[in-house]
């Protein structure tokens, strides 16, 4: 097969390309498997051709030991098994760098290319190819490259956007079918299906009506979308999509009306997924693709109110560094668009940074969450970054914390089987203080999701358990009261609540004692509203319980759900009763426990009133 130009001349690949020259290799589900397949076929002469690419779904031919005379590969963003092991085998290079500076490297000759490989849609009456699928840096190696050659692709989507190539910009092509690879269905377990649902829930939790996305591709993210099907006005700004957007946008959820930035377009670089997603965004207008520089600016991801980016992580270190392109010395994939994004969310008016990823590795033997970074592992996403890590286990919040709330809230989303052995090890250095012994425990009876959210007098609110490194939270609710609560709750006007003190508060053996709050999220912050906790007896199977609202916040009905909350749950683990002792002239608090059910009993002290709740049938008799 020859090339072709536009004039109907033939041209040989010889009059292009010379060996030691720099070639780009088109980016995703747009790799031109024809061009490059007839460029080995005629390569006789050529040798020493870099190949310079991104992310290639494709059989990546280029990169097999039989080529390495021909082609060296240096890939930006790797993906693929034969590029991760020529990589590991060191016949190929890997570059790392931020999606949104590769575009300059091409521009400012750092890596300056003399061809690009590209595939288009047919030209359209006015001589205009798509880039369809894949815009992202395929638009910036069109316009730095010396020559760029073309594969021509009937089945190539028109993707709108600034996504069009004119036929004079293009010095060579091929007129060749190829169907685009779809990214196969993967069938995952139970037990893995079950984790990135529970990771998905807690994450859509985060997000708020109005929001704008980031969102990869993947289990999680896929978890992620289901659980947004209830959500209203979303937006997409996202360097990439796939298929979990299609019913959402069908259905109006995604709608792109409050966004702030490209108002009423879903903004992408381009689309991995089934032949479903290529149909849907051909010629689809409300879809449109820019490049990787627009897109991926985190200047302008923060022109986006309310701007939400969710990536993943091969680990996280308990001070809130990010692994996610090399596992200890091997390199994985890349640095991608992870920065950008979580630098553009953070800029952003209302945004959230979110790493979301599994507690532990797919065997369950090794904790994502670890005390210190895997020899050779490299930080990808600084410790200044985060905002919010999710696993299975809930949601740490980073934002604003020091090292020790950091590590408390990262152990406390970390899997249980590996809890008591992070605190150990950061004790070693000192992030956590020596009356820091207990490791945070959960409360099962809430759900496979461990967070409620409930409104009051239209105001959002989320019920919780309170983990360790809510110490300086409960602290700070301790000194909002006033005098007369701090006397209702305590007997006495208590005047000081020490970190030490505050800290065993908080540390609680959640499956024999219970503590809840109700949280209020104030974009990235949180504050204590209300705390309910029972103390478990065990000589007589029950408890007693006790809680304090925020004054501001009584009589909207806050006491009476965390009761029933804490009934709920005593009531799953087989109590026989619980107790309450509650002073004679706190006549609010009185009255939340006899609606709930509770009837008085002789009390040994005049000021206080003795009341009590049976559970089961055995102890009414």
């Amino acid at each position: 097969m020859s090339l072709q130009t536009k004039e109907n001349i033939q041209r040989q690949w010889t009059d292009f390309l010379k060996s030691g020259n720099r070639l780009f290799i088109g980016s995703n589900a747009a790799v031109p498997n024809a061009l490059i397949d007839d460029l080995i076929a005629n390569s006789q002469g050529l040798h020493d051709i870099e190949a310079v690419h991104i992310l290639t779904l494709s059989d990546n031919v280029w990169a097999e030991p039989q080529h390495k005379d021909l082609f060296k590969v240096n890939s930006l963003f790797i993906g693929g098994k034969n590029i991760r092991q020529a990589i590991a085998e060191g016949r190929a290079d890997y570059t790392p760098c931020f999606i949104s500076d590769i575009p300059q490297l091409f521009t400012e000759k750092v890596l300056p290319l003399d061809v690009a490989l590209i595939m288009v849609s047919p030209p359209d009456e006015y001589g205009y190819c798509s880039l369809g699928v894949s815009v992202d840096v395929v638009s910036s190696a069109v316009k730095s490259a010396k020559y760029v050659i073309a594969q021509i692709n009937t089945k190539m989507p028109r993707t709108n956007g600034h996504s069009f190539v004119h036929l004079n910009q293009i010095h060579a092509f091929i007129e060749a079918e190829q169907t685009l690879p779809e990214l196969p269905v993967k069938h995952h377990d139970g037990k893995s299906t079950r984790i990135s649902e529970q990771v998905g829930q807690y994450v859509a939790m985060l997000i708020e009506n109005g929001a704008t996305l980031q969102i990869g591709i993947g289990k999680i993210p896929e978890a992620v979308l289901k659980y947004l099907a209830n959500h209203k006005d979303l937006g997409i700004h996202s360097e990439m999509i796939s298929d979990g957007v299609i019913d959402l946008m069908l259905k109006g959820v995604i709608n792109n009306r409050r966004k702030t930035f490209h108002k009423g377009k879903s903004v992408v670089t381009f689309c991995l997924g089934s032949q479903r997603l290529y149909d849907f965004v051909d010629g689809n207008p409300h879809v449109e693709f820019y490049p990787s520089e627009h897109v991926n600016s985190p200047v302008k991801i923060a022109r986006n109110d309310n701007m939400v980016s969710i990536n993943s992580a091969i680990e996280v270190d308990l001070t809130g560094q990010v692994v996610s392109d090399s596992i200890g010395y091997q390199f994985y994939s890349g640095i991608g668009g992870q920065v950008d994004f979580i630098r553009g969310a953070s800029l952003s008016k209302g945004g959230k940074p979110i790493i979301a990823l599994p507690s532990t590795t797919k065997d369950g033997k090794i904790s994502r969450i670890v005390a210190h970074i895997t020899e050779g592992g490299g930080v990808v996403t600084s410790r200044g970054h985060v905002s919010y890590v999710v696993t299975e286990y809930g949601i740490a919040s980073l934002q604003g914390k020091s090292i020790r709330e950091r590590a408390l809230e990262l152990i406390r989303i970390a899997h249980p089987k590996f809890r008591d052995q992070l605190l150990a090890d950061v004790r070693k250095h000192y992030w956590v203080p020596e009356y820091q012994e207990a490791t945070p425990s959960s409360v099962p009876e809430l759900g496979e999701v461990e967070l409620k959210k409930f409104t009051f007098n239209y105001v959002n609110y989320i019920l919780r358990p309170l983990s360790p490194a809510d110490e300086r939270k409960l602290q700070e609710f301790f000194y909002s009261h006033n005098k007369e609560t701090l006397i209702m709750r305590y007997n006495h006007h208590a005047t000081q609540m020490t970190r030490e003190k505050s800290c065993n508060l908080v540390s609680v053996n959640q499956h024999k004692d219970l503590a809840l709050c109700f949280t209020q999220r104030q974009n990235l912050s949180e504050v204590i509203q209300a705390v309910g906790r029972y103390y478990y007896i065990e000589t007589i199977n029950s408890a007693e319980v006790a809680f304090v609202i925020k004054e501001s916040l009584r009589g909207k009905g806050m006491a009476r759900t965390l009761l029933c909350e804490m009934i709920a749950i005593a009531k799953i683990r087989g109590l026989d009763k619980l107790l309450a002792c509650v002073r004679r002239d706190n006549a609010p608090m009185l009255k939340v426990f006899e609606k709930s059910g509770f009837i008085r009993k002789p009390s040994d002290d005049f000021d206080e009133v003795s009341l009590e709740l049976p559970l089961n049938v055995d102890s009414r008799q």
